[in-house]
């Protein structure tokens, strides 16, 4: 394809600015940020799903691949087209990269008497993220206001975090178990980001639509060939955006969600999800919001010391252990916690959702339990005994 790109040196791109790419002008992004010395991360496809993973170049993406979702059920299959990001989410989110799931604190060594600390401090490359989904971002932000911006914040993660550079990617193709648009996530974004990409393929080509968020991503793009954005991108990328709205087939109602959880504490349907919930763990592993974690001391035979941190779960009997026993004893109360505080009272503590409706609890749950339904079926109980009440 031919380009309307001056030299690098005449260029003059400013947040706000749109322009387009062509397929190559992606490979010659992830080449400008590992220059500028990042640590290029994005989608990948291994081990029968599309998961976080290095990036030498577009040829690493999941170009051709597609993903199929439903509750308990994940695949992808080969599409065999020219598509790098016509896939909605898989097991993995950006959460790991920024607070790992395991996580030495300290060491310590024992000299004589003394104790020798010595805090863990990881000599990492910045990290850039070609690909990252709006709903991820979202959870990002989530994660930022309990890590980043609370009364103690990570320094790790504030580190990792702030040096980030993110290219987000729109959906285009939302899976069964998305509901991104009921949590205002997704299927689009408009901040937050340094380069945003819409993918486009139509009549006028397979193309990338990309928005400029920052003056470090001006700075990225203007090392590609990349051309003027147009009108016709820009109403592609609508059109693209309200099918993908469309096709969400799953929706969370959020008006009054937490005011109808705290009153319904008791409900029978938490006994209901208890006969049918394993307490794995799974949904808050895969999560990218879920942020309870757990420290462990181990000493050697020397007297050394090591503190690791590791993600923990509310579905965890440990979770709650206190003396005597675990105050959440039961399925139906770990469940009832793990929901309750994910829709409800998240907004007490950190003013928004813990969900962004990526809908990996759902897919990735053994048994197909589905958060959206059982919101549903324990607001219906709860007009149902309104009624009750009131005759």
């Amino acid at each position: 394809m031919s380009t309307t790109t001056p030299p690098p040196s005449e260029v003059s791109l400013r947040r706000g600015d749109v322009v387009r790419l062509w397929p190559e002008g992606l490979d010659g992004l992830i080449g400008v940020l590992r220059d500028m010395g990042y640590d290029v991360k994005g989608p990948t496809v291994r081990d029968g799903a599309i998961v976080p993973g290095r990036l030498d170049g577009a040829h690493d993406l999941p170009v051709g691949w597609r993903d199929e979702q439903s509750p308990g059920r994940y695949a992808v299959h080969w599409a065999n087209d020219e598509l790098a990001f016509s896939w909605a989410v898989g097991p993995g989110s950006w959460k790991a990269e920024f607070f790992p799931a395991a996580q030495v604190q300290w060491h310590a060594e024992r000299h004589g008497d003394t104790y020798r600390f010595n805090e863990s401090v990881e000599s990492l490359r910045p990290l850039a993220i070609v690909g990252a989904r709006p709903c991820e971002l979202a959870a990002l932000d989530v994660l930022d206001r309990v890590l980043r911006d609370g009364a103690l914040p990570d320094p790790r993660y504030v580190a990792r975090r702030d040096g980030a550079f993110v290219v987000v990617v729109e959906c285009a193709r939302p899976a069964s178990t998305c509901f991104c648009s009921s949590m205002g996530a997704g299927p689009g974004i408009e901040g937050g980001f340094d380069l945003a990409l819409t993918e486009l393929s139509d009549a006028d080509g397979h193309r990338y639509l990309v928005r400029i968020g920052s003056e470090r991503g001006a700075l990225a793009i203007a090392r590609v060939d990349h051309e003027q954005g147009l009108d016709v991108d820009r109403a592609a990328r609508v059109i693209q955006l309200d099918a993908s709205v469309v096709g969400m087939t799953r929706q969370l109602e959020t008006d009054g969600l937490a005011e109808l959880l705290v009153r319904n504490q008791e409900n029978p349907r938490w006994l209901d999800v208890a006969e049918r919930c394993l307490s794995c763990a799974n949904c808050t592993l895969v999560c990218p919001t879920c942020f309870c974690s757990d420290v462990h001391d181990t000493t050697d035979v020397t007297g050394a010391v090591t503190r690791n941190r590791t993600w923990s779960s509310c579905f965890d009997l440990d979770h709650s252990f206190l003396h005597g026993g675990p105050v959440r004893a039961s399925s139906s109360s770990r469940y009832r916690q793990w929901m309750t505080h994910k829709l409800s009272t998240w907004w007490d503590q950190f003013d928004t959702s813990g969900c962004v409706g990526c809908g990996r609890c759902i897919t990735w749950c053994p048994v197909g339990i589905d958060i959206t339904d059982e919101a549903k079926a324990i607001g219906r109980s709860d007009r149902a005994l309104a009624v009750g009440r009131s005759r």
